[in-house]
Parts: C-alpha cells; sequence; structure tokens
C-alpha cells in the first residue's frame, strides 16, 4: 500500500494494528543508457511489490544519496555525507512519531550504506523499535539468481536493465563491456572516474532477455517479503 494513497488518519489506524512500513530510498546518478532514477525506480517498485499483499505502508523513495563519484556526469546529483546522515536520521523520526516501530529500509544504491551506521546509532535511543537494512539486489538469494543467468554483472549493466528503467534513447550496445579497474576508480576524482568509466556501465553486457530480468525479479520481491513478515525484535 502506498503511502501516497493513504491519509493520516488511515496511517494513524494502521498503526494501531501493525506498525510496519517500508522507506526506500535510492539515488539519482548515471546509468549508462538506463533512467537516471534507476536506483530509486527499482528500491520502490521491489518494495510496493513485495509489501502489496500484506498491505504494508511503502514511503516514496528518497530519490537522492550518495553519488560523489558520479558527480561529473550531468543529471547526477548527490548529498554531501553530512547531509545525508541528517535526512536518514529525520525521516526515521517521523516514522517514528507516526507510529512506526518495524521499519524495513529498502535500499537501491551501494553508496548509501553509511546510513546503516545512523541506522545503529538511531536504534540506540529507540530501543522498542527495529531497523532492517535491505540491499535488494545484492540480497543472498537475489545475487545468487544474478550469478546463475550470468556472473558478469555490475552497475548499469543488464542486471539493472528491466522494463521499468529503460529510456527511450535507442543506443543499447549488444557487446560485453570489460571488468573496469576498480582500484584505478578508488583512488582519483570524479572527473577522472568519468573517463575510465566511458558510458558508465562497470562491466557485462547491457541486456539480456526480459524472461530472465523477471526470473531475477520475482526472487527479489519473494525475499524482501520475507524481511517484512520475518524476525523482528
Amino acid at each position: 500500500m502506498k503511502i501516497a494513497d493513504m491519509n493520516w488518519m488511515q496511517v494513524e489506524a494502521r498503526t494501531g494494528s501493525d506498525d510496519r512500513c517500508i522507506l526506500p530510498i535510492g539515488s539519482i546518478e548515471q546509468h549508462a543508457y538506463l533512467s537516471l532514477a534507476t536506483d530509486m525506480i527499482l528500491a520502490e517498485k521491489v518494495s510496493v511489490d513485495a509489501a502489496e499483499p500484506l498491505g504494508v505502508p511503502v514511503f516514496p523513495a528518497l530519490p537522492y544519496g550518495l553519488a560523489s563519484s558520479f558527480a561529473s556526469f550531468p543529471g547526477t546529483l548527490t548529498l554531501s555525507l553530512a547531509t545525508y546522515i541528517n535526512v536518514i536520521r529525520d525521516l526515521l523520526d517521523g516514522l517514528y512519531r507516526s507510529g512506526f516501530r518495524r521499519i524495513l529500509v529498502v535500499n537501491g544504491h551501494g553508496g548509501n550504506t553509511p546510513a546503516m551506521t545512523v541506522i545503529s546509532e538511531w536504534l540506540n535511543d529507540h530501543t522498542d523499535a527495529s531497523v532492517k537494512f535491505h540491499d535488494w539486489w545484492r540480497a543472498p538469494k537475489t545475487m545468487a539468481k544474478v550469478v546463475e543467468i550470468d556472473p558478469a554483472a555490475s552497475h548499469a549493466s543488464w542486471m539493472e536493465n528491466f522494463p521499468w528503467t529503460r529510456t527511450g534513447d535507442p543506443r543499447q550496445p549488444s557487446t560485453q563491456k570489460p571488468r573496469i579497474d576498480f582500484a584505478a576508480l578508488a583512488r582519483v576524482d570524479t572527473e577522472r572516474k568519468r573517463t575510465l568509466l566511458g558510458d558508465g556501465n562497470y562491466h557485462g553486457l547491457y541486456r539480456r532477455p526480459d524472461d530472465e530480468m523477471l526470473a531475477i525479479w520475482s526472487v527479489a520481491v519473494a525475499e524482501t517479503r520475507e524481511l517484512l513478515e520475518n524476525n523482528w525484535h
């Protein structure tokens, strides 16, 4: 159930009987030929699909994250670490005030992992709450399915190329991009990162058949739903 389809009175009634909710978090950043909002789109959609049969409220995805590595790619927006930490804490405070005590944070961007430290600190001050941080794309069952199909999978490659992350750009390389030099990427600024990355794909094919992508999605939704249903406190 999307929070966008609820009013405050419905939320109040909901938390009286079920205090679970989902907060998706993403990033607006380069994804080669895919949408700049890929991380936001996928985090929110897997949350909505997982929560739908349970009626658990899903908040709109936080679109902006920590994407300084891609700052030189037009369209990429990034928050500073100091700002991001405060945003995550403020959102958790708001969820808590609304009556939510079991919060699933569904993350769509690897750079957002500092949120885990914020959550750990926040939980020390909110001992009646439980928060799970879920990197949906690299959760064990989902990643196992990805590797089963094609282990050459990475940022902006085929593994993020779903029907709902594509743009109207007709360009779609059919080649497999060689693996980038991750060590070299880590030690330079964003301008030189852009030079090293080229179009932005880290390595692998740009697209695989939709039946394979939907098989991955089915696993991801089920794995996310399982977190909603079990082992909160």
